[in-house]
């Protein structure tokens, strides 16, 4: 599967923005996605999940209550909303995506066998 993720952008903190994780090649609802992020000098830390079949969706405490995680399947795409951003969301976002990632692992990178290339989301004090 080929994942394209995109609606990065610059906000001021407060804001919102919306990105998209599109995948080609595979039906995406069979897959569950992961979104990470990896601000420059730190390490990729998961953000949030979506699981497949289910749709059940796991956040990172820094984020709960201000990120929420969508499946469109007929888009074969899914959305992360974020909303109350801070100037600490600021860092490169990822989508990961595979088929055999489940509950606790859809925390961890390396379980994911796909990933898109990521897209830049710039929060301003």
């Amino acid at each position: 599967v080929q994942l394209q993720a995109c609606g990065g952008g610059s906000v001021q903190a407060g804001g919102s923005l919306r990105l998209s994780c599109a995948a080609s090649g595979r039906t995406f609802s069979s897959y569950t996605v992961g979104w990470f992020r990896q601000a420059p000098g730190k390490e990729r830390e998961f953000v949030g999940a979506i699981m497949r079949t289910t749709d059940t969706t796991s956040y990172a405490d820094s984020v709960k209550g201000r990120f929420t995680i969508s499946r469109d399947n007929a888009k074969n795409t899914v959305y992360l909303q974020m909303s109350s951003l801070k100037p600490e969301d600021t860092a490169v976002y990822y989508c990961q995506a595979d088929q055999f990632v489940f509950g606790g692992a859809s925390r961890r990178a390396s379980a994911y066998n796909y990933w898109g290339q990521g897209t830049q989301v710039t929060v301003s004090s």
